[in-house]
């Protein structure tokens, strides 16, 4: 059976997950890459270093994200967001790092070994921290025998 997620469910994916890929278009070209994130208040929390994502997302601050959980071929589920990019400073931004640091390193093979994308390391403080703010949302699901 194919179905429509409703908005619970919705919330509840984005919720257990936390690896969704961002969609950005700046300057004619199109951009997917898959980020660490945390669901929070109707958004998504991310960070990132300088470089085309950034480039693109200050270029072009709408964005679309996806983020799925997949069982098998006939059963998964996936959600579709469209929203706005939003650079946080200051508090916001040390509240919104500490909720991705929350969420994120308990999901390390080795909690103690700081990520390549520096979430913990002397890079810190040259991290981008962003939101995404959520204008529309739409969620699928493929399940069969339930």
């Amino acid at each position: 059976m194919l179905g429509e997620l409703n908005k619970r469910e919705i919330i509840d994916l984005l919720e257990r997950q936390f690896i969704g890929r961002l969609g950005c278009h700046a300057d004619g070209e199109t951009y997917v890459v898959p980020v660490n994130y945390a669901y929070q208040n109707n958004a998504v929390y991310a960070h990132s270093g300088e470089g085309k994502k950034i480039e693109m997302l200050r270029a072009n601050p709408k964005v679309c994200f996806q983020v799925d959980e997949i069982d098998s071929m006939f059963k998964w589920k996936s959600v579709i967001l469209w929203g706005t990019f939003e650079e946080l400073k200051g508090e916001e931004r040390q509240q919104a790092m500490q909720g991705l640091i929350l969420r994120i390193m308990p999901k390390t093979d080795d909690p103690s070994r700081a990520p390549s994308h520096a979430i913990s390391s002397s890079l810190y403080d040259s991290l981008i921290v962003y939101r995404i703010n959520i204008k529309e949302a739409t969620g699928r699901f493929e399940a069969h025998g339930e």
